[in-house]
């Protein structure tokens, strides 16, 4: 177990916290804020981030997609180089703030942004960036990660570089009460198979890491069976610090990790427009069930600690049932077809997509073949 291990990005965590911007960005930097739909002018956020800002100068731009486009992005990117702006404020979910690492990068970059994302580009110098998050779910906060969708040819990629890991990020719980339930629920759900795709692989002995997601996944299991009973202060402080800490990295440092239910999902989000949450509610229980053999021990090991679930022949099947029953629990569809899609040709369309993207050999032992792909998609029909 070999690794080097450093999150730099600085919390804010608490209500109220909002205002903590005005100290973490340098008053002499020009401020781009990035948000999504102008939601956050209607739930008090917007406010609470232009007081804090009073003293800086800074502008905005708005129209981030819940999958945000390179074509979008690309538009901040120009507006930054007109205007001379230096400094990112990334207002919102996971989209907003892996789009704003984009942005970030991208304007310190001559050549075309997708360059990036096709691995053409290594992100090594990027613009600062800061966080106020208001949708718990991906972790992005406080990661060097994103996903970039280009419009155009209905792809979704990722980039990761330490240039683009926030500075600072807001976590404030409040922001939780506007929420849609949907989004909610996806929020857990993206959180839950985070840790998953760190956990669920093969055993290490990696006692801190395997002890550490285990809670993680306790807690939000718990938060799924109080989810009708969320309207509070505790539910929301748990399940926003809960998202954080799945996905800033500790978990997998030095342990073997899959991905292959987030590359399979972002396939099927570029081709039909699913929401990421869901896409990964559908393939994590086939892509389980295809690799039981590889995966049983920890499989059995997750029935016991998380689900408290007898041990027998089948506990690792029974756990896929319970991660599968969680899932619908919330809301969430398990299926393509319980999303809206039907007909024969997923299976090889998203084949397809994860075979010209270069992901021949995806999971922890580089089992899930393009021909693998297809069989998972076609049991999550």
């Amino acid at each position: 177990m070999k690794f080097t291990y450093s999150n730099p990005t600085v919390i804010h965590f608490g209500q109220g916290m909002i205002s903590a911007i005005a100290k973490a960005i340098d008053p002499a930097k020009k401020v781009l804020v990035i948000y999504g739909g102008g939601s956050i002018k209607s739930n008090g956020v917007y406010d609470q981030v232009a007081a804090a800002l009073s003293g800086h100068k800074w502008m905005e731009f708005s129209g981030v997609e819940p999958n945000p486009t390179v074509e979008t992005l690309d538009q901040a990117v120009a507006l930054i180089r007109k205007e001379g702006l230096d400094y990112i404020l990334a207002v919102g979910g996971g989209s907003v703030i892996d789009g704003s690492k984009y942005v970030a990068a991208a304007a310190c970059y001559e050549g075309d942004g997708w360059d990036i994302l096709l691995g053409k580009h290594r992100v090594k110098q990027a613009l600062p960036l800061g966080a106020v998050l208001t949708l718990p779910a991906t972790g992005s906060e406080s990661n060097g990660g994103a996903v970039i969708t280009r419009k155009s040819t209905r792809e979704k990629l990722f980039f990761s570089s330490n240039a683009v890991f926030p500075r600072f990020a807001v976590l404030d719980p409040d922001v939780i009460k506007s929420l849609p339930e949907r989004q909610v629920a996806n929020g857990l759900v993206d959180a839950f198979v985070h840790v998953c795709e760190q956990y669920l692989t093969y055993p290490v002995q990696g006692w801190v890491q395997d002890g550490f997601a285990e809670t993680l996944l306790r807690n939000l299991v718990n938060l799924a069976l109080q989810f009708k009973q969320r309207d509070n202060d505790v539910w929301r402080a748990n399940f926003m610090w809960t998202a954080n800490q799945a996905l800033n990295g500790l978990i997998g440092a030095g342990v073997p990790q899959d991905w292959a239910t987030h590359m399979i999902g972002h396939e099927i989000t570029a081709a039909y427009g699913i929401d990421h949450a869901r896409t990964l509610a559908i393939v994590l229980p086939s892509l389980l069930r295809n690799q039981l053999e590889n995966k049983k021990v920890k499989l059995a090991q997750m029935g016991r600690a998380v689900f408290d679930l007898a041990p027998d022949v089948g506990l690792a099947q029974r756990t896929v049932d319970a991660i599968e029953n969680l899932f619908r629990s919330l809301g969430v569809p398990v299926r393509l077809s319980e999303a809206g899609v039907s007909g024969p040709e997923a299976p090889e369309l998203i084949a397809a997509g994860i075979e010209k993207h270069g992901m021949a050999k995806l999971g922890e032992k580089s089992a899930i073949t393009p021909a693998v792909v297809r069989d998972i998609v076609a049991a999550a029909a």
